[in-house]
This record gives C-alpha cells, structure tokens and sequence, in this order.
C-alpha cells in the first residue's frame, strides 16, 4: 500500500528555530535525539505514536537550493507527499523540475519497476507546463540510455520521424545510397559498414518572417572506432554516442511546445560506426557536401565527418542561428570532466548570452576559445584538410574542423558528454541531457 499526502517542509537552518515553535513537545524532542538543525539535505522522519511516518522535515542548509529536491525524487520511500512550505511561484517549477528529473531511473529491463513516489505543491504557478518539460528532458535520458540493439539506426530515425508526424513537420529522410546520389558522402562514409543503413533526417515547423533556428546532433548510435577499433573500456559506454542527437531532439521538442517566433529546423544524421568490409579506411579521402576534401586520418573521429555535411546542409537552407550537439572528444572531459561540457562560437554576443542563460537555469557549460593557430594541425598533405587533429587540443581542433562547414552569423558547438559516471542528486548514474535547458531558455528570452 502505498502512503498518501505525507506532510513534507523544507527548511533552512536559520528557519529552524522559528519552525520549532509550530511543532508539539514529542515531535521537538525526536529532533533533539536525532540532532537534526536542518543542515544540507538532512532528512527527519518523524513518526506517530503507532510507528507510521507523521511527517518529514527536509533540510536546506544555510539558503533554499531548487536543486536539492532531485534528492527527494531519489531518496525518499515509495509515496505520495504533500509539500506543506510555502515556497515562491519561481522557486515551486525549479522545485518541480528537479524533483521530476531526480526521480528519474532507467528501468525499462527491470523485472520490478521503479518506485512510485509524487509530491504535490501547492503553489506552483506552472505545475503541468513543468512537468512536461521535466518528462522530455526524461526521455532524451531514456535515448542514451538504451541500448544499440533496441535504438539503431532504424529504431532511432523512428522515433524522431514519429515526432514530426506527430507536430505536422515537414519530414525529409535521406537513406542509404540516395546519400551518396544526393550529395551527403561523408555521412555514407561513415555509416555504410552497418546492417543497418546510414541516413540524414531533417524535421522542419516552419513558420513565415521568423528567425531560422537550426538544431544539429551527432546521432552515431554505436561507434566502435571503425578500423582504428577502440580498446574495450573505451568501447563499453559507446551506445551513448548518439547523445548529441538526443540533446538536439530535445530541444526541438521542447521547443515545439511553445509557440515562439522561430522557424524551428532540426537535423540529424543517424550512422553505426562499424566494421566491415567496405568500411572506411584510414588514408581514404571523400569529398564532402561542401566540396572540401577530407583525408581521414582517424575512423575513430568520424562524429565529426557525418556533422560536416549536416553543417552544410543546415548553412544552405540559410539558417539566422545554428547549434549543434555532439559527444565528440574526449579531450573535452580530460579538461573539463563530465559535468561540465564546453562550448564554441563565432559570435562574441553569443557567448555572453550562453553564459548568462547557463547561469540562470543552472545548467553548466564553459566557453572555449576558436583559436585559429591550431587550424595547421588540420592540414593534409594530400586533401584540403584531414579530420584528425594531432595530439594536442583535441576539443579545440574538433571545433575548428566544424566550422569551416558553417555559414551562420550564429554559430554554438556544444562538446557534450552525455553521462553521469556517478549518482547525482538530479539524476542517476547513466544517460544525461546536457546544455539542452541552457539552450531552451536562451531562445525562450529572445522569441518569446
């Protein structure tokens, strides 16, 4: 049986003396035994006199943190609660949304399923709208998250296609050797050696004398390395390679909520890194969409590659602003580690606005220069240039490769990671949606 509207307050310490006075002389004392002052994350169960739980008191620490109710979601028994603190409107959907993404398992395989467990507030100002933006951000969890043999090529382009039908995209799904007969030859260079075939999906939600927003992700759904094979323990987390898609996918989903002045454009090419006979080879040079030749250097950079002409692309269709997601390097986490991804633009005004955006939802990202000097590692003695990058700034280099397929005043590459190598008050370890939220509420502050 599962317990219903269990009170809940969080507090903060210097709220706790005054809290006290509300409570009765067994409920004071039990705090007393247990030392609770209401420190970060604390947690107080207080029980009834025949042993259920009366009410639970929830520590802040020294100031309110939104954040700490993914610890609710993660922590807290199977139940319904029912937040008895009155919390500011603003505060109320940042609660919600942390709890809702805290609450979050992965447990589509799990002969017994997760734990139901709701809170209800009281005043939040935007329960349902945030619960909604919660469960999208949840979803693009589950695509990284799931493994190749259920989310291929196939399973993946689906599911984005089903989307567009869905809202009444316009759909554009480019496949298999019309990649090459339509121009997109580094994509097909890179999928081609998988069962299942390469393709380039394009959902458009047009609309007239608005801004062109296009929305660009890596969606390699398994990247063994190709013939510059990884060793295991590099291969092992390789299902999570798509996680670029799964951020890009996200944000026009969240972004199709909404009716913002934008033309919403998202582009995803959809590739298995795999090893066959007619897989590519290092020292093999393919022209791309843009007419640049590529010697390719590494089959292991091959993200890279299927975004050049995904890049190109998007450029031609005129694009007023261009973001792409891509777990791209591993340089990118040797700097800066998991959790916080960096980011590259040719826009200075740009990159203020990330920031600021960044900071206000608490969704961390770190600019990282375009330094040109590096562009010479890029050379080729036999193409226009190679898509390896030497063995110095590798997220630096991988960024220069991208933009000479850009042409857009705006321009953001994001170097996502898209996994928590271990549990976090918001999420468990696993698939991770990153700099998605950042990117929401830029857009959101400049076309709403």
């Amino acid at each position: 049986m599962i317990e219903k509207n269990i009170p809940l307050y969080v507090i903060c310490e210097n709220e706790f003396a005054e809290f006290s006075t509300q409570l009765d002389e067994f409920e004071n004392s039990f705090l007393k035994s247990i030392g609770f002052s209401a420190k970060n994350k604390e947690i107080a169960k207080i029980p009834s006199k025949s042993g259920e739980i009366k009410k639970i008191i929830f520590g802040m620490g020294k100031e309110f943190n939104a954040q700490n109710f993914g610890v609710i979601g993660r922590v807290f028994d199977e139940g319904i609660y029912k937040l008895e603190t009155k919390l500011r409107p603003q505060d109320a959907d940042s609660a919600i949304l942390y709890f809702e993404l805290g609450k979050y398992f992965y447990d589509t395989f799990k002969t017994n399923p997760r734990k139901k467990i709701e809170l209800i507030f009281a005043n939040a100002s935007n329960a349902v709208k945030t619960q909604k933006f919660a469960d999208i951000i949840n979803k693009g969890r589950d695509l990284v998250n799931s493994p190749t043999n259920i989310l291929g090529p196939d399973a993946l382009a689906q599911k984005i296609i089903e989307t567009g039908k869905e809202n009444n995209c316009q759909i554009e799904i480019i496949e298999g050797d019309d990649l090459l007969k339509q121009n997109y030859p580094l994509i097909h260079a890179v999928g081609r050696a998988s069962s299942q075939k390469p393709r380039f999906v394009i959902l458009r939600k047009p609309k007239t004398n608005a801004p062109k927003i296009g929305i660009i992700g890596k969606g390699v759904v398994f990247d063994t390395g190709g013939l510059n094979i990884k060793t295991g323990n590099f291969m092992g987390l390789m299902k999570k390679d798509m996680g670029g898609a799964a951020c890009a996918f996200t944000l026009f989903r969240l972004l199709l909520e909404q009716d913002f002045n934008i033309d919403l454009n998202l582009y995803i090419p959809i590739v298995e890194n795999s090893i066959a006979g007619d897989a590519m080879r290092p020292s093999d040079v393919v022209k791309s969409r843009k007419g640049l030749s590529v010697e390719i250097d590494n089959t292991d950079a091959e993200g890279r590659l299927i975004l050049a002409d995904a890049l190109t692309r998007a450029s031609e269709d005129k694009m007023d602003f261009m973001v792409d997601f891509a777990t791209l390097t591993g340089a990118a986490r040797v700097a800066l580690g998991p959790d916080l991804p960096p980011f590259y633009s040719n826009n200075a005004q740009l990159i203020e606005e990330i920031k600021t955006a960044a900071q206000k939802v608490n969704d961390p990202v770190w600019n990282m220069p375009l330094w040109e000097n590096y562009n010479d590692d890029l050379d080729s003695s036999i193409a226009d240039m190679k898509n390896g990058g030497g063995a110095f700034a590798g997220s630096m280099t991988a960024a220069l490769f991208l933009q000479k397929f850009v042409e857009c005043n705006e321009w953001v590459h994001f170097d996502v990671y898209c996994w928590n190598p271990k549990e976090k008050s918001i999420g468990p370890m696993g698939g991770e949606i990153q700099a998605v939220r950042a990117m929401y509420e830029l857009i959101q502050n400049r076309y709403s």
